[in-house]
Formats: C-alpha cells, sequence, structure tokens
C-alpha cells in the first residue's frame, strides 16, 4: 500500500491543510476536525483505495483505514503540518458542538497511551497468574521488575497525559510533561506525610490541600487545557530572542502552584465523582448496566463516541486496581465473533464468508471491531441487532457475577489474563459470560442470515 499517495488523496478530499484545524488517529481511524465539513463527499473518500469508511461524528471527520492507520498519519501529518514540527494549535473557539470538541479531546490524548495501557494491563495479569501458579515468587527480584514494569504506566499518567494533552490544545508538549512531573515530585508526596489525601500545606500563606496525583487522569488534562491559554498568550507577546528562556519560567511558575492549589484538587474530586456515579450505578443495578454496556457498546465504537467511557474506565484501574465496565466490552466484542460465526456456517457466497473469518480473526487476536462493525453488521440490521442482543446477555451475566478486570484492556482472546484475580471464580465467570455473548450472537446470526447472502456494498 502506497500510505503516502493515500494520505495525499485523503487531504485533498477534505480541502486540503487549511481546512484541517486538528487531526489524530486511534486504534482504526484517522480522525480529523476540519474548518468546513459542507463540500467533503464521504462517498469520494470511501473510493480512494485502502479507505473502508467515512463519516461525520462527534464533530471529527472519522476515516476508517484499519490496524495500519499508524502508517497513514506518518504520511498524512507531514502535508499537513509542512515542515513545522511543533503540535498543531487547536482552535479553542472550536467549531462543531461542545460535546463534540469533548468527544474529539478524549479521543486524541487517550489513543496514543492506549498500546501502552493494553501491554501494560496483559503484563500485570499475566504476573499475576505466574504468582497463583507458583512460577514467580512476589518476593523475588524478578517480581518487583516485572511489576514495576506492568504498572509505571499508571503511576507516571500525569506526565503522559501532560504530553498527549499538549498535542492536542496547542501547549508546548515538554513543558507540559514537567507540570505534571511535579504532581508526582517525591518531594511533593512528602509533603503529605501519613496524613495522605487532604493534607494541608501553604504557598505564599495560601492554603494548599494536598492530593496524591499520582494514577490521576482529569487533574492534569484540566491543568494543561488551562495552560494552553497560558502558553498561546506568551508565545505572542515574549520577543522571539527571550522566549527559550521566558516562556519555560513563567509556565512552571504559574502552573505548577495554580494546579496544586485550584486545578488538581477540583479534577481529583470531579473525576472520583464520575468515578464513583458509575461505579454506584453499577452496584445498584449491575445486571441493567451489563445489558446497556453489553449491548450497546458497539453503537458507540460506530459513533465514534465510546472514548467518552474510556477514562472511567482508566480511573477505575488506576485507583482501584479493577474495574467492572472493562468486562462489558468484552462481551459486545465476543458478539461480534459470534455474529461473524453464524454468517459463516449459514451463508454460502465465498466473499462473505472470507469476510466472516477475517472478522473473527481480526476480534479475537486484536479487540479490534470496527472493520466487522462497518463492513458487515451496520449494514444488515438484523446481524447489527443479533450482535447486540448477544452483547446484551452476555454484559447481564458479568454484571450479574460482578466479573472484574484488573487492567484497561481491550476485549481480545490475548488479554484473557485481565480476568485473572485472587479468586478463580472471577475468570470462570468471565468465561461463561463471553460464551453465552458468543453463543446468543452466532445463534441469531445464524437464523437470520440467508443462504444467499451476499456481502453488501
Amino acid at each position: 500500500m502506497d500510505y503516502k499517495k493515500m494520505a495525499q488523496e485523503i487531504l485533498d478530499e477534505v480541502g486540503g491543510p487549511e481546512n484541517v484545524s486538528n487531526m489524530t488517529h486511534c486504534a482504526t481511524r484517522l480522525r480529523l476536525t476540519l474548518k468546513d465539513t459542507s463540500n467533503v463527499d464521504s462517498k469520494a473518500l470511501e473510493a480512494i483505495d485502502g479507505v473502508q469508511n467515512a463519516v461525520n461524528k462527534a464533530g471529527q471527520y472519522q476515516i476508517l483505514i484499519g490496524t495500519e492507520v499508524p502508517k497513514l498519519y506518518e504520511e498524512f501529518e507531514p502535508l499537513v503540518k509542512g515542515e513545522s514540527t511543533d503540535a498543531m494549535t487547536q482552535d479553542n473557539g472550536s467549531s462543531g458542538s461542545i460535546i463534540g470538541n469533548i468527544f474529539s479531546a478524549i479521543s486524541a490524548i487517550f489513543a496514543p497511551l492506549l498500546p501502552a495501557l493494553a501491554g501494560s494491563g496483559i503484563l500485570r495479569g499475566l504476573l499475576i497468574l505466574a504468582v497463583q501458579i507458583g512460577i514467580i515468587s512476589e518476593d523475588s527480584g524478578t517480581y518487583s521488575i516485572l511489576f514495576v514494569a506492568s504498572m509505571s504506566v499508571f503511576y507516571f499518567l500525569p506526565v503522559l497525559l501532560a504530553f498527549t494533552s499538549a498535542r492536542r490544545f496547542g501547549a508546548s508538549p515538554y513543558i507540559s510533561a514537567l507540570i505534571g512531573a511535579s504532581l508526582i515530585h517525591p518531594d511533593f508526596i512528602a509533603l503529605m506525610g501519613d496524613a495522605g489525601n487532604g493534607a494541608t500545606t501553604d504557598f505564599f500563606n495560601i492554603p494548599v490541600v494536598l492530593m496524591e496525583y499520582n494514577s490521576t487522569v482529569v487533574p492534569i488534562i484540566l491543568s494543561i487545557w488551562a495552560f494552553s491559554y497560558l502558553y498561546k498568550f506568551l508565545d505572542n507577546h515574549v520577543t522571539e530572542n527571550l522566549k527559550l528562556v521566558v516562556i519555560p519560567l513563567v509556565s512552571l511558575a504559574i502552573m505548577v502552584p495554580l494546579t496544586v492549589i485550584i486545578i488538581g484538587p477540583i479534577g481529583v474530586y470531579s473525576g472520583e465523582a464520575v468515578a464513583n456515579v458509575v461505579n454506584w450505578l453499577i452496584e445498584r443495578s449491575s445486571i441493567l448496566t451489563g445489558i446497556v454496556v453489553g449491548g450497546g457498546w458497539s453503537v458507540l465504537v460506530s459513533l465514534g463516541i465510546h472514548w467518552a467511557v474510556n477514562p472511567i474506565m482508566i480511573n477505575n484501574v488506576s485507583t482501584y486496581g479493577f474495574d467492572y465496565i472493562v468486562p462489558f466490552t468484552f462481551a459486545c466484542n465476543f458478539a461480534v465473533i459470534g455474529t461473524t460465526i453464524g454468517v459463516y456456517f449459514k451463508a454460502k457466497n465465498k466473499k462473505l464468508r472470507g469476510f466472516a473469518v477475517t472478522g473473527l480473526v481480526t476480534v479475537a487476536l486484536s479487540a479490534i471491531i470496527e472493520a466487522t462493525l462497518f463492513g458487515l453488521l451496520v449494514k444488515n440490521k438484523k446481524l447489527f441487532l443479533s450482535q447486540i442482543i448477544g452483547g446484551a446477555v452476555g454484559g447481564a451475566y458479568l454484571g450479574l457475577t460482578k466479573v472484574v478486570t484488573n487492567a484497561f484492556v481491550f476485549g481480545s482472546v490475548t488479554t484473557f489474563p485481565a480476568f485473572v484475580e485472587n479468586n478463580s471464580a472471577n475468570f470462570i465467570n468471565a468465561m461463561i459470560g463471553l460464551l453465552i455473548s458468543l453463543v446468543v450472537s452466532a445463534i441469531l446470526a445464524y437464523v437470520f442470515t440467508r443462504k444467499d447472502e451476499q456481502l453488501a456494498q
């Protein structure tokens, strides 16, 4: 595939670099925030070799490429930015709806970190399993090294999120990373003593409520969003020969105290409040939550707005060490697998059967459902309904048995270690729930699929 040619063709169809106000990518989609979408032809985009689908949703033009989207992005980014290597400045005046801009920002901030989060989660699960079967002792150096390797991404989230947030909001990624690092510096943490969250100190006689920021999500995102305005102001008003010293000096001197005095505590409490509400709902009616999330996750994915839920799951894992929502996304993915199985055994068309097998393998190994979702399910309402019902039924069982994961991962066979807990019941119930999703959707898909079914174009 000639990704440079493909990137140029996409850029031409969306109105050229001057029409792109922001860009990012997730696991499978190129996501563009365009200044004017009125002249963009989705059908012309889909006709480009390598493009599977193109939709304007959640304030972004989302172009489905598949798992090779990072290679396309490497060619696309220089075409938009030209010779500049600086982060693209986001127009905080924003085009599109507020909700759309929020979804767009969440996607851009978290997408670069998802491989690290997923890989760390799998390693953590494998380490727990190795301890349980006696391969590794918790008192050994091996355990400590692997534990650090699996947990560092969560501990240093403020630094990593500061960097990706800066790229989204148009601030300096490196100064932003320093702001994040300051929140987890040992000397800052030592100010809390044994009191923990809620301990107090002062900054020039201004009271400071101290919080533990390692593994937190919301505080640093809010901080870098605020910093982006300060950074742009300084960049526009400080003379060129003084920028090297003045911008980082003023930025750190203002933003670190501002974050620990105001923004940080607000972020911690607001993040905990949202997570507590979601977890309260799960505790109150875990079965209903399983039905809604397990059945509806694919709908959120099809709209590109599932990113709004990811920070809650990440926050749960980093704060509590487990999460209830991730298993429901597994139920959705295994319902997709079940649907492909039902289609394969009922349909006679070789092209459709081949597409079903490809989808099965892709989801089972990489948890990427978009290709199957857009290529098969969205185009066939009965099959989409089969998948939704399968995910809902499996999700209900997972909710009933309170299955959790110990990491934020994507739902596939390769990420099963995330279900490994000290009690074996969690893993067993997870496997039962996913099998239910797969079997129910497979049966329904088999019933709804005609023998002469064709792959919709």
